[in-house]
């Protein structure tokens, strides 16, 4: 029997691919709602039901422009590489000068600073009708028991970083899968959305030894070899060379491949060279059964690919540097950091996320291994000057449970993500699992939630600790960021209903 099955899990539960076109699902779902909802209501309610009914377009339109089309308006992605030129060699050709921004408010987050008094209820001394009707909605909503024996909420206005609500705002707590957003925030933040994440073939200068170098795309496919294999083939066969010496490099990275929580069908090794997350199922998201080599079996697999092109890797490939003096043949990039964001997140993907953490820390200068990409992406996120007191990122993935952050923490950097200033960080609002729709919120929300739609959030499900950290439109218009944490909880599906209806209730509170 599955975890899932017995109503336990380690991680994220499997899940769907993301919908190709979402916002016709959202369309048809919503307008025969609508249609049900607006017989037989009085003015007064067909108004409110209208009103509610233009909310959920518009969230649908949002929504259409999100992870199916890598994320960003190409605006968003041109100002963010003209401000941003991070990232090294693997990017698109910059352009001389990037279109100014479009006109929006000046971000004001002050209020998202360590100085905030995160104990408190409420940020506000005085509060505003806002934050009090957060404070008598939320309230009672997180002493339900389902929350186990600890939970903390913070909520933002990302429009003026004003914190509206807070309960156990700088508890350090242990955040599951949500910490995939630290992960993405620092990965983005450190190499742009539009690097790419490259994989060689060098060979000597005779031709007669080549190298498959690991770059550290997890993403890297069977298409993508063979490619890789066709033209080693033709640069090799160009110069008269039919048989060749063939080793591979995961030097990359470095420590220890596997993952703290040992053999898992959650997560593979973490090398710098392996095909489809070393998964053997032709799964593309969710548990899935390992390679426990996925490095020497993607040089065995290229291999065999070098052979139907016609160059004879003569013997088994072992690893292995590039020969002194070695020049490129073959090179093949990953989509773009923006889009590897968007899945890492929309999927919960595991794999993907070890892969940022460990970019991240190359780019830093630091080992590509857990401890390298704990300092790496600490710094980073550092720079936004979020509240960092008490966090541990031991992981990119959330699975260890070492892993500390804050509410506090994980609605900030939500809300930096939202801000104009920080167009580069887009990807990671975009790619949030959609309520009822997408990702690990596909089979949570139903038609009838108030949510469906409007909410946006990142899931985390470890045994005892569930999570939810997202965005949702409220009903005046305005995008909150919100972070939910609680422990000690029994049991899951009640945990995560519990937390359904925390967010519901951020879209539905009256002003």
């Amino acid at each position: 029997m599955c975890a899932r099955e017995r109503g336990w899990s380690t991680v994220d539960e499997p899940v769907k691919r993301p919908s190709v076109n979402p916002l016709d699902k959202l369309s048809r779902r919503t307008l025969r709602a609508a249609v049900i909802r607006l017989k037989g209501l009085n003015d007064r309610q067909f108004t409110a039901v209208s009103a509610g009914l233009g909310l959920a377009l518009a969230a649908g339109a949002v929504l259409a422009a999100g992870p199916w089309d890598s994320g960003q308006r190409k605006a968003e992605i041109d100002w963010a590489t003209a401000r941003n030129r991070t990232g090294g060699a693997h990017h698109e050709p910059a352009a001389p000068s990037g279109p100014a921004p479009a006109p929006s408010a000046p971000a004001v987050l002050a209020a998202l600073s360590a100085a905030v008094d995160n104990a408190a209820p409420d940020a506000r001394t005085t509060p505003n009708g806002a934050a009090a009707a957060l404070r008598a909605a939320l309230g009672p909503l997180l002493k339900d028991s389902a929350l186990g024996d600890r939970r903390a909420a913070v909520v933002i206005d990302t429009a003026t970083g004003e914190r509206l609500y807070g309960q156990g705002a700088g508890a350090p707590m242990t955040p599951a899968s949500t910490v995939k957003i630290a992960t993405a925030v620092a990965a983005l933040g450190a190499l742009g959305p539009d690097h790419r994440i490259a994989t060689e073939v060098r060979a000597s200068a005779d031709l007669r030894s080549i190298t498959l170098v690991g770059g550290g795309d997890p993403t890297l496919d069977k298409a993508a070899l063979r490619r890789l294999a066709t033209d080693t083939a033709r640069a090799l066969k160009d110069r008269g060379v039919g048989k060749a010496r063939l080793t591979y490099d995961t030097s990359r990275y470095s420590g220890p491949a596997r993952h703290p929580i040992g053999p898992n069908e959650n997560i593979a090794p973490v090398s710098a060279l392996m095909t489809d997350e070393g998964r053997l199922d032709n799964s593309a998201s969710g548990p899935a059964p390992r390679s426990d080599d996925p490095a020497g079996d993607t040089a065995r697999t290229f291999a065999r690919l070098l052979d139907d092109a016609g160059i004879d890797a003569a013997t088994e490939p072992k690893h292995g540097r590039p020969a002194a003096g070695s020049r490129k043949v073959a090179e093949h990039r990953s989509v773009p950091l923006s889009a590897l964001v968007e899945r890492a997140l929309t999927n919960s993907d595991n794999d993907i996320a070890e892969a940022l953490a460990r970019q991240t820390a190359l780019a830093a200068g630091e080992p590509a291994d857990f401890a390298g990409g704990r300092r790496a992406v600490t710094a980073q996120l550092r720079k936004l000057g979020l509240p960092l007191k008490g966090a541990d990122l031991a992981d990119g993935s959330g699975l260890n449970r070492k892993d500390k952050v804050t509410a506090g923490l994980l609605a900030g950097l939500l809300a930096r993500a939202a801000d104009p200033g920080h167009p580069e960080l887009r990807p990671v609002l975009t790619g949030l699992p959609v309520a009822g729709f997408s990702g690990t919120l596909s089979d949570r929300f139903t038609g009838k939630s108030a949510g469906t739609g409007l909410i946006r959030a990142k899931t985390g499900t470890l045994t005892g600790v569930n999570t939810l950290a997202g965005t949702v439109v409220d009903r005046q218009g305005r995008l909150l960021a919100f972070a939910f944490l609680a422990s000690g909880t029994t049991s899951p599906s009640e945990a995560q209903s519990a937390l359904d209806a925390l967010a519901t209730a951020l879209s539905t509170v009256p002003r």
